[in-house]
C-alpha cells in the first residue's frame, strides 16, 4: 500500500460521497437546529454504508460474480425509488407543515434507506478493486468511509445554515433535492 494507493482510495471516496454529500445537504436543510451528536451519527451512517458497499462488492466478486452482474441493472431502480419515497414524503410534510414549526428531522428508517439508496452504486467498486487482497480493500474501503464521513459533516453544516435562513420551505427544498439525486442515479445507471 503505496502512494498510489491512498491516492486512489480518496479519490473513489470523494466519487461516492456526493450523492451522501447532497442528501446530507437537504437533511441539513430539513433540520437546522441539529445538534453535533445528531449530525455525527448521521454522517456516520453515510459513512458505514460506503464502507460496507464496496466490501461487499468485493465479496461478490470473489465469490458471486454471475449473480451479481444480473443484480447491477436493477441499483438505479433501487435508488430512484428509495430517493424519491424519502424526497416526495419531505416534499409532502413541508407542502403540509406551511408555518414555521420546529422539524423533527429524518427518522431512523428513512436514515437507513437514505444510507442505502446513495451506497448502492459503491457495490460496483467492488470490480474496480478486485485484484486487491483482503487486507487492501478493507483499507480502502476504511478511507472511502472517513472521507464520506468528512464530507457529509460539511454536506449537513451547509444545509444547517441555508435551512435557518430558509425556514418553513427547508423541507420542500430537501425533498427536491433528493428527488433530483435519484433521478440523476438513475439516468447516469439506464440511460448513459
Amino acid at each position: 500500500m503505496g502512494t498510489v494507493f491512498l491516492f486512489n482510495s480518496i479519490l473513489l471516496g470523494v466519487g461516492l460521497a456526493m450523492d451522501a454529500f447532497s442528501v446530507s445537504l437537504a437533511n441539513g436543510l430539513n433540520e437546522p437546529a441539529m445538534s453535533k451528536r445528531r449530525a455525527c451519527a448521521i454522517a456516520g451512517t453515510f459513512a458505514f454504508f460506503q464502507f460496507l458497499m464496496p466490501l461487499l462488492g468485493w465479496v461478490c466478486v470473489h465469490t458471486l460474480v454471475e449473480r451479481f452482474a444480473a443484480f447491477d441493472r436493477f441499483v438505479p431502480w433501487i435508488a430512484l425509488a428509495l430517493l424519491a419515497y424519502i424526497g416526495g414524503t419531505m416534499l409532502r410534510d413541508g407542502i403540509r407543515g406551511g408555518k414555521e414549526e420546529e422539524t423533527s428531522g429524518v427518522g431512523v428508517l428513512a436514515l437507513l434507506l437514505q444510507g442505502v439508496a446513495t451506497s448502492i452504486d459503491a457495490l460496483s467498486v467492488g470490480f474496480t478493486i478486485a485484484d486487491y487482497g483482503a487486507r487492501e480493500a478493507f483499507v480502502c474501503a476504511l478511507i472511502i468511509a472517513v472521507v464520506t464521513f468528512a464530507i457529509c459533516l460539511g454536506g449537513l453544516r451547509i444545509g444547517r445554515t441555508f435551512g435557518t435562513r430558509l425556514a418553513g420551505r427547508a423541507g420542500i427544498l430537501g425533498g427536491a433535492i433528493l428527488i433530483f439525486i435519484g433521478l440523476e442515479i438513475f439516468v447516469k445507471g439506464v440511460v448513459l
